[in-house]
C-alpha cells in the first residue's frame, strides 16, 4: 500500500504599509506565500504549487498576486521603500475596489 497527499506550507514573507484596496484605509498587508508539496509516506518531497498573496490587518480583505509583483514588493520591502520611509501610500495593482462585486466579504 502506497500513502501519498499533499501538505501546504504557509510562509509570512513581510509587513508592509500600503492603502487597502477592500476598506481603503493605510493599514499594514501581511505578503505571504504558499506552497503546496506532494508527499509519499507522509514525507514531503517537491512542491508543486506556490501562491503569493497579500492581506489586510485591518479588515481582512485578502488579494492575490502574481510572483513578479510579490518579488518587487519585497525587493521594495528590502530597500526600506514600502511606503514608511518616502511618506507615500502605495495601493497595490490588481486590487478589486469596494462594491465591484469581487470582495467576499461585503453583503
Amino acid at each position: 500500500m502506497i500513502i501519498f497527499g499533499t501538505k501546504g506550507y504557509l510562509y509570512q514573507l513581510a509587513i508592509l504599509t500600503m492603502v487597502c484596496g477592500w476598506c481603503g484605509n493605510p493599514a499594514a498587508h501581511t505578503l505571504r506565500k504558499k506552497v503546496t508539496k506532494f508527499t509519499l509516506f507522509f514525507v514531503p518531497l517537491f512542491p508543486f504549487s506556490t501562491s503569493y498573496a497579500t492581506q489586510c490587518t485591518f479588515c481582512g480583505g485578502e488579494q492575490k498576486i502574481p510572483k513578479e509583483q510579490a518579488e518587487q514588493l519585497l525587493a521594495q520591502h528590502a530597500a526600506g521603500q514600502d511606503g514608511q520611509s518616502s511618506g507615500q501610500s502605495q495601493q497595490q495593482p490588481g486590487y478589486a475596489p469596494p462594491g465591484s462585486g469581487q470582495n467576499p466579504y461585503q453583503r
